[in-house]
């Protein structure tokens, strides 16, 4: 058995495709229109890891609340400091600022997506 994606409720499609395909690079790689959704399907460069963002057409105003069970999403980038430097680029603000994590041999960096998702960044 293998892991194949992870679905993430979103209050505005455009927003977050900007977030995941423009600042993390995942590619769009397909979109599924149901009767009372979208679905919009996005992979990373070597097609292992995907993400489904689903927009419903009945979006709640406020958008969705996690509960307290879920952390974040990782993503590792090349370089904290080119990831920075684009991040800032687009307008986004660490959430927690990178910092070394010796456990992890990794700095380390938190950001939320535009649904106030924890997304963590991690580099060597």
């Amino acid at each position: 058995m293998r892991f194949a994606h992870v679905m993430i409720r979103v209050k505005n499609i455009d927003e977050s495709m900007k977030f995941y395909t423009e600042l993390l690079d995942l590619n769009r790689t397909g979109e599924v229109k149901l009767d009372d959704s979208t679905l919009y399907y996005l992979s990373d460069e070597d097609g292992q890891t995907q993400i489904e963002l689903t927009y419903n057409n009945e979006t709640p105003k406020d958008g969705y609340v996690n509960g307290n069970a879920f952390g974040h999403l990782a993503f590792e980038a090349k370089s904290m400091d080119e990831f920075t430097e684009k991040m800032n680029k687009f307008g986004y603000k660490y959430l927690y600022e990178p910092f070394f994590m010796p456990e992890v041999n990794m700095h380390v960096a938190f950001l939320k997506d535009p649904d106030g998702n924890e997304i963590e960044i991690m580099s060597k």
